[in-house]
């Protein structure tokens, strides 16, 4: 098993190197290099950067856990796209931080480049809408087989809920072109992916968090 594992978080990772490669480029492409067009660090385009990036950094986290937790392939399948698409965006996001030679952490609160700096501190590790508690990733690790399959949808539906809502943020006030582009294929993929879940409890006898 940890064997596995390993085979896959190396996958994701060489992923991730080649898409922040690529994604590189590309920034400074369309803003015509470093210098010239750079976000500056309290925009939205680097608060969405940091705070996607670490939203995403769970995602990743649970669809391991139940990776491990289960042998249902549907699930397994699920977890492994989630897991490394979200682990190549991350990729993504912190590239441009690099890029733009701005810190990947801020003395801000989550979430003040939507306007939402004033929320309540995390709640037992939740630091964002829609993220897990540090009890809930803990109640995952102990549950195994359809019980696993269930929490784990219904705990991704509600992260896919809060990253929709910050991807639709930036693209209302993100300014980098291909930033936007990215939020907006969020948007796109994770409201699929809702959907899609919510057909998996169903046919599970559960259903998703209303």
């Amino acid at each position: 098993m940890r064997r596995r594992r390993a085979g896959w978080i190396a996958g994701a990772a060489a992923a991730v190197l080649v898409a922040a490669g690529g994604i590189t480029y590309a920034v400074a492409g369309e803003s015509g290099g470093a210098g010239t067009g750079v976000p500056g660090a309290e925009s939205a385009d680097a608060g969405f950067a940091r705070d996607m990036a670490v939203h995403h950094q769970q995602a990743v986290e649970m669809s391991y856990i139940v990776r491990d937790r289960t042998k249902n392939a549907e699930v397994r399948r699920l977890a492994y796209d989630i897991a490394q698409t979200q682990a190549n965006q991350r990729g993504m996001l912190l590239g441009w931080l690099d890029l733009w030679e701005l810190p990947k952490v801020s003395a801000e609160p989550p979430m003040t480049w939507m306007g939402m700096g004033d929320m309540p501190a995390g709640r037992d590790g939740a630091l964002m809408p829609g993220m897990a508690t540090d009890t809930d990733l803990r109640k995952l690790g102990t549950l195994s087989g359809k019980r696993a399959e269930v929490f784990y949808l219904q705990l991704m539906t509600e992260h896919h809920k809060g990253g929709v809502h910050m991807a639709e943020g930036c693209v209302a006030r993100c300014t980098v072109g291909v930033e936007k582009r990215l939020a907006r294929g969020m948007v796109e993929a994770q409201q699929s992916e809702i959907q899609l879940m919510a057909g998996m409890l169903e046919a599970r006898g559960a259903q998703a968090p209303s």
